[in-house]
């Protein structure tokens, strides 16, 4: 399985990206999908993760209201769109994958993702 995240980029303050994972060699639309990034000199965070069945989302607290984690049924492909962006965004975004429909206070923990992108950079600039 191998994910492939795309979509980064450089906006300035206030402006908008959308990110994409796609798997090849499993669907997206069992289990658990995640999104982390690892912004400069810090360590690797939690920003956004979606179960189904039943479907629940959850977010980083800095990020809610701003960030939406969604999948394209059509296209198999779990996106992150984020608006009002901030310098803090800044970072080497991760999408993440797990077969297992994980619990709420379990979307949040690197530990029990399987699958990992390569990562994509987002800059957020003045």
């Amino acid at each position: 399985v191998q994910l492939q995240a795309s979509g980064g980029g450089s906006v300035q303050i206030g402006g908008a990206l959308r990110l994409s994972c796609a798997a090849s060699g499993r669907t997206l639309s069992r289990g658990s999908v995640a999104w982390f990034r690892r912004a400069p000199g810090k360590d690797r965070e939690f920003v956004a993760g979606i179960k189904w069945s039943p479907k629940y989302t959850r977010y980083l607290g800095s990020v809610k209201g701003r960030f939406t984690i969604s999948r394209d049924d059509a296209k198999d492909t779990v996106h992150l769109e984020m608006n009002s962006l901030k310098p803090e965004d800044t970072a080497v975004y991760y999408c993440a994958a797990t077969p297992a429909y994980l619990i709420f206070s379990a979307l949040g923990d690197d530990g029990n993702y399987d699958y990992w992108g390569q990562g994509t950079l987002v800059t957020v600039s003045s």
